[in-house]
């Protein structure tokens, strides 16, 4: 159960570091023939919707595979609890090129689209726990958070190679 679990969490890692790294490709190499905005706007919809494609691959393969319900029960939880921090892998990407190039990327349809969504869905949990504060605050915290699960995804993904990069560890002295 654990194992399998490992399995789609170091999958799921990988597909945020693929939508983030693809998406920052596709947007720079568009940038070459158009603005940024309007390159945003084509990239981000083709690559949410294909990280969002992955993990349902892997929900998919889960839910297929000779595991306990209890597993199954468990990797479909933790999907739906991830596939909002694995959207904003793409949108990430477009915040950081806009960032260093020095533009708004609320400029975007597809990212202010994406925003509205967020906060159709967070806005009524806001309310619940904080008697409807701010949206401004929801909002930086799910940026937050959901770039924090990408990163310890990708962490968790790239520590082993690094290791084996780095060699064995030394035997210790007798």
């Amino acid at each position: 159960m654990i194992g399998h679990i490992k399995r789609r969490l170091g999958q799921y890692g990988a597909a945020w570091v693929a939508a983030f790294l693809a998406t920052g490709a596709a947007i720079l190499a568009g940038m070459l023939f158009e603005d940024l905005i309007v390159v945003a706007d084509m990239v981000l919809p083709v690559m949410m919707a294909a990280a969002v494609l992955a993990l349902g691959v892997g929900l998919i393969a889960s839910l297929v595979s000779r595991e306990t319900v209890g597993t199954k029960l468990a990797v479909g939880a933790l999907a739906l609890l991830l596939v909002l921090p694995l959207m904003w892998a793409p949108v990430a990407a477009g915040v950081a090129i806009a960032f260093f190039a020095d533009r708004s990327i609320e400029y975007s349809q597809v990212y202010a689209a994406f925003q509205i969504g967020v906060s159709e869905l967070l806005f009524p949990l806001e309310q619940l726990v904080r008697s409807g504060a701010v949206f401004g605050s929801v909002w930086a915290l799910f940026q937050g958070v959901a770039s924090i699960v990408g990163f310890i995804s990708a962490l968790s993904n790239i520590w082993p190679i690094l290791r084996r990069l780095l060699g064995p560890e030394p035997a210790p002295a007798a």
